[in-house]
């Protein structure tokens, strides 16, 4: 079912860390050319590291880990118009023979599959606000996906256009460990500052790996480590930005899946660029710790 690179191949076969990449990011998250500079980034940084990325994607309808250059460059085509992959898409896209990025949940969906542990991305999804109260509640399938695949997501935290609280009480019920890195509140994407308090933290990558081998003895789900962004913005000036920002959404009635590229764009216009800037960062970031977090994992089998 799986295409996998003959890098990735090698490195999972030799017991070497690896660290699976979102593609959504490439395909709809960033505009060019942001989209192949954020891979390319993440690539070098889990390098660096000491670790094999593998970017995950769906290429005429096969499930692809480690995708090469020119495959991201072919993802990155507005003309392509490539589609945007959930788990749940991924036999219909197969079966279609289509492109598609991935998500968080068909990335963490994939990466299980191909033995891989460490998963980087910017934010996960959550629940989402109501501008309505009588809207019909509107819950990512990231979280269900994350419970039930043995991978760790490292993170920014949840996207700052959720529901921060309703997200951090999912992912609770769902019995999906919610640890900070570095920190003790939870970060929101683009600001580090939610007002959510964090039960857990952990200060390096030897400790993280010690509490993922201690979950995966306990629980066959996934964990989500929620890492600050080098660059925080106002929290403040996001949500006056994203108040606007929803309401203009909810004028158009965008059907799920445009509505969080719709809110990241509107929120890059209003901060002239620099919500862009700083996502740029955290999800370079986020890949420099999850490698370290799969190099540290090397030293006990899991």
């Amino acid at each position: 079912m799986l295409r996998v690179s003959e890098e990735v191949a090698a490195a999972l076969r030799e017991g070497r860390a690896v660290v699976a990449l979102e593609t959504s990011v490439v395909a709809q998250g960033l505009p060019p050319p942001a989209n192949l500079q954020a891979a390319r980034s993440c690539g070098a940084a889990v390098r660096a590291e000491g670790a094999v990325p593998a970017a995950i994607a769906v290429l005429g309808g096969e499930l692809v880990v480690g995708a090469s250059e020119a495959q991201l460059e072919r993802l990155a085509d507005p003309s392509r118009k490539a589609a945007k992959a959930g788990a749940r898409d991924l036999a219909a896209l197969c079966g279609a023979g289509r492109d598609a990025g991935t998500t968080v949940s068909a990335t963490c969906a994939i990466a299980e599959r191909a033995g891989i542990r460490l998963f980087a991305t910017g934010g996960i999804g959550g629940v989402h606000r109501r501008v309505d109260p009588l809207d019909p509640p509107d819950v990512s399938a990231d979280l269900a996906e994350i419970a039930r695949r043995r991978v760790c997501v490292v993170c920014a935290g949840p996207k700052v256009i959720l529901d921060l609280a309703a997200t951090a009480e999912m992912l609770e019920t769902l019995g999906v460990p919610l640890w900070g890195y570095r920190t003790s509140q939870l970060p929101a994407f683009f600001t580090e500052a939610s007002g959510i308090a964090l039960e857990h933290r952990f200060e390096g990558p030897a400790e993280v790996a010690a509490a993922l081998r201690m979950h995966w003895e306990l629980s066959p789900g996934g964990a989500v480590v929620a890492v600050p962004p080098p660059s925080p913005l106002p929290r403040a000036e996001i949500e006056t930005a994203l108040a606007a920002a929803l309401r203009a959404a909810a004028r158009r009635k965008l059907p799920g899946k445009e509505v969080t590229p719709f809110l990241l764009a509107a929120l890059a216009d209003a901060t002239g660029g620099r919500t862009q800037q700083a996502n740029l960062e955290l999800l370079e970031n986020n890949a420099r710790v999850a490698a370290q977090i799969a190099v540290a994992l090397l030293s006990a089998r899991v």
